[in-house]
This record gives C-alpha cells, sequence and structure tokens, in this order.
C-alpha cells in the first residue's frame, strides 16, 4: 500500500465515519493507516527473538483484519486507533508464544486419564495418604 499524506483530522474524521456505521469510510481509511500500523509492528518485533516466524507484515494484517472486524468500533481518536492497534499486536504475539511453547511442551500429544496412568505401587500409595493426610492438618491452621 502507498504511504499516506493524509492529514490527522483527516484519519481522525473516517475513525468517526467508520464509528457511525460508514463502511465505505474504512475502505478509505485503509490506506491512510497502513504505514503507521505497519511502523507499529516493526516496534514490536524488535524486541522478538531474531529467527521469529511471524513477520511484520503478517502481523499488521493479522492486526488490521482484528481492527476491522471490530463491529460499532468507537474510536475516541487517532491516537485511540493506534493505541488498540498495538495492543491487538502484543496480543498476537503473546498468541503465538503461547502456542510456539505449547508446542513445545506437547501440545499435541495425547491426553491420558490420571487413573489409567497412575499405576501405583504400595509404597507410592502410602506416599500419597500420607502427603494428603499433612495438607489436610495443614489445612485447618490458622496463618492470619
Amino acid at each position: 500500500m502507498e504511504k499516506s499524506s493524509a492529514s490527522p483530522h483527516r484519519v481522525t474524521q473516517l475513525l468517526a465515519d467508520w464509528s457511525h456505521g460508514d463502511n465505505a469510510a474504512l475502505a478509505e481509511l485503509t490506506p491512510l493507516v497502513y504505514e503507521e500500523l505497519r511502523r507499529l509492528a516493526h516496534y514490536q518485533m524488535t524486541g522478538q527473538r531474531p529467527n521469529h516466524t511471524l513477520q511484520t507484515t503478517a502481523l499488521v494484517n493479522e492486526a488490521y483484519l482484528r481492527l476491522a472486524d471490530q463491529t460499532n468500533p468507537n474510536w475516541q481518536s487517532r491516537a485511540h486507533f493506534f493505541a488498540v492497534g498495538a495492543r491487538a499486536m502484543r496480543q498476537i504475539l503473546v498468541s503465538y508464544a503461547r502456542s510456539n511453547r505449547a508446542q513445545k511442551r506437547g501440545g499435541g500429544a495425547g491426553r491420558i486419564k490420571l487413573d489409567e496412568a497412575a499405576i501405583l505401587s504400595p509404597q507410592q500409595s502410602d506416599e500419597i495418604v500420607d502427603v494428603h493426610e499433612a495438607l489436610e492438618r495443614l489445612a485447618t491452621l490458622d496463618f492470619f
């Protein structure tokens, strides 16, 4: 998308029009805010690891989809729009990181019911009962 030379007032007016249900305003707004969203995405990506698989353009596109998908947005100003955009980008990065961490921790592994996996020896059973009883006694104490 090309860089915009629109005034901040025009962007604010388009945001207000969009907030009032004018979808044509969203279409006109898109090229006007793209470069600033891209700059925000680049800033968000600077703190990420060097071999991050999510690229700046993908982050901008995902954030823009979240912004554009809002029903009856209530944009207070241009700054409000970009603040919400930056927050959406952070949320995308956090979700992405959580997803990667879950995959590292066996996120795709099948679940096994505890009773199926817990084949206990008599000694383990005694230890479990001892721990349970100790926790029960601890729960009766008043620490405050």
